[in-house]
């Protein structure tokens, strides 16, 4: 019966370890799904006073005093600040109390190069614990124990972060869970960009130190390896918007190219190019060039002394300097080597360019017939059946595809507008901006004017104008577009003032320049090159006195911003 009962009781324990395995194994599986925490409304913000720092809020009031060396906001929605006093820190709240206090030196983890000023994990802190170092939410409760010897952001992967343990590095990511384990010398992301999905394909370079030094593989977003350690340079073609992972590779100096982990060109090259245009590679063997597909296969044979790649062509010279132009099947193209042909994105348009004899020609090209008339020493693709064309006179202009002049000719510049279809022109000589619609329309105009492109409007301006104008591209009224505020700039005889909805004077027409109300209910006024402050309601809150650069310059309360380092800004008086 005793032998029985025990085979019943380690039955139990193996069926308990296995449920535990599978749970672990089901909570880690979720631990890897996690979301880049998105900013609504900022509601606190450091402010510096008397060269020390503090934190206020959106109306000005202050929730920690400025006596600190520094403090910081991971993410200003939530009442967490960081607070420096030499190499101490301690966690406060909007009560001005101190959280968090069962973790030690708790820091915040900042991203790499983002010129912003969000610039930190907005969910995540570190903390440290006898010499080791492990993750909490922004919320204080506990991700990881520590168990790392260094936590560190991943450049272009936020959201994960590289942890040293044992003396390797792996990747965790906010939610603790691993994605790459702690076992290489050294890793950093491969820099692959999609515009929707950003860097969350992402895959990983790893290296491991060698007698020889350091030895590169790769690891895929899912954490699986697909190329070993072996080479002595590596890295990904991140201009190729695909599922497939092409990754350049040198093994004793030489160059090959893997596809998804598999040898497609062989390590047999000085040098291996990616062309992005056509979609090949140019390779160098010993003293010669040649070509082959993005799946490897020659096209160009290794005879000539150089090759280049213009649009969809591919041009080679030989010994003697003769120029053959190759398509990417490596066939003769039949056409002059002074010739490129540029495709043009998502349409069946191209655009020819012509240096024969020492000028420069643009044609565009629609189903092979050539559409353009007349002469254009430039032509750049705009949207829809639009262009940007340079005549001979050195003027921009925008054409259509029946070439009909749209735009005229008599601009220095010519640009979309980021995030819409409206166009920006400029002309030098009395700088004036006027913008276009998406028909080409135009809608609005000012000379010696300044253009600021916010989420919601674009802002045009001079010293006695300001027009507004949606992202769809309709000129409003400062009443119409901000809607919720209760009094508005206006001009007068040359002079600033604020009214209400209604027209009727609440500030006198006496500055020289003023700023919206913006959404934290202040608004600058300027006299004599100085900044003052007002409220929502039309109050003086600081008579002009602060002599700033900016053009345009943001309030809170009695204090001015102030952007300094990589985008980081604070409130000052």
């Amino acid at each position: 019966m005793k032998k029985k009962n025990l085979i019943i009781v380690v039955l139990i324990i193996a069926i308990l370890a296995v449920s535990v395995y599978f749970i672990v194994n089901k909570i880690q599986k979720e631990n890897k799904k996690y979301e880049i925490s998105q900013i609504n409304e900022y509601q606190y913000f450091v402010f510096k006073e008397n060269e020390k720092y503090g934190v206020i809020n959106t109306k000005g009031e202050t929730i920690v005093e400025a006596k600190y060396d520094d403090v910081k906001i991971p993410n200003p929605e939530k009442a967490v600040f960081i607070c420096f006093e030499g190499e101490n820190t301690k966690v406060l709240n909007n009560n001005g109390e101190e959280i968090y206090t069962q973790y030690e030196n708790i820091q915040p983890l900042k991203l790499k190069n983002v010129l912003s000023d969000l610039m930190y994990e907005k969910t995540t802190l570190e903390y440290s614990k006898d010499g080791k170092y492990g993750i909490i939410s922004i919320d204080g409760k506990k991700i990881t124990n520590a168990i790392y010897e260094d936590i560190d952001t991943l450049q272009f992967k936020e959201g994960e972060l590289l942890v040293k343990k044992n003396g390797k590095y792996g990747v965790i990511n906010i939610k603790g869970a691993t994605l790459v384990k702690a076992q290489y010398d050294g890793i950093e992301a491969d820099r692959y960009y999609e515009e929707y999905t950003g860097y969350k394909k992402d895959g990983y370079i790893v290296k491991k130190t060698t007698d020889e030094g350091y030895r590169y593989g790769y690891v895929t977003v899912n954490g699986k390896q697909i190329i070993d350690n072996k080479y002595n340079d590596l890295y990904r073609i991140t201009d190729i918007n695909s599922d497939e992972i092409y990754i350049i590779c040198a093994e004793n100096g030489k160059y090959g190219l893997l596809k998804d982990g598999k040898k497609i060109i062989e390590n047999d090259y000085q040098s291996l190019v990616y062309n992005e245009n056509n979609d090949t590679i140019t390779a160098l063997k010993g003293k010669n060039y040649g070509a082959f597909t993005i799946g490897g296969k020659e096209i160009i044979p290794f005879e000539y002394k150089q090759i280049g790649t213009s649009g969809e062509y591919l041009y080679a010279t030989t010994a003697d300097e003769n120029e053959k132009v190759f398509d990417t099947n490596g066939n003769e193209a039949g056409i002059e080597s002074s010739i490129a042909i540029i495709d043009v994105d998502s349409t069946d348009y191209k655009i020819q360019i012509d240096t024969a004899n020492g000028k420069t020609n643009y044609e565009i090209y629609q189903n092979d017939k050539k559409i353009t008339k007349n002469k254009y020493i430039y032509i750049e693709y705009l949207f829809d059946n639009y262009f940007t064309a340079c005549n001979e006179d050195g003027k921009l202009g925008v054409i259509n595809s029946d070439d009909e002049t749209k735009i005229n000719f008599e601009y220095n510049s010519i640009q979309r507008i980021e995030g819409t279809n409206l166009i920006e022109t400029i002309q030098n000589d009395t700088n004036t901006i006027q913008i276009y619609t998406k028909d080409m329309k135009k809608i609005s105009e000012l000379k010696n004017a300044n253009i600021e492109v916010n989420s919601d409007y674009i802002k045009l301006y001079n010293n006695t104008e300001i027009k507004y104008i949606t992202k769809d591209g309709n000129e409003v009224k400062n009443t119409e577009l901000f809607e919720n505020n209760k009094i508005f700039a206006n001009q007068k005889d040359g002079k600033w003032g604020f009214v209400d909805k209604n027209g009727k004077v609440v500030i006198d027409y006496k500055y020289d320049s003023v700023t919206e109300v913006n959404k934290y209910g202040f608004a600058g006024i300027e006299m004599d090159k100085k900044w003052g402050i007002v409220d929502e309601n039309g109050n003086i809150i600081v008579e002009p006195r602060y002599k700033l650069n900016d053009k345009n310059p943001t309030f809170i309360g009695g204090y001015y911003q102030v952007t300094y380092g990589s985008g980081e800004v604070y409130y000052t008086k």
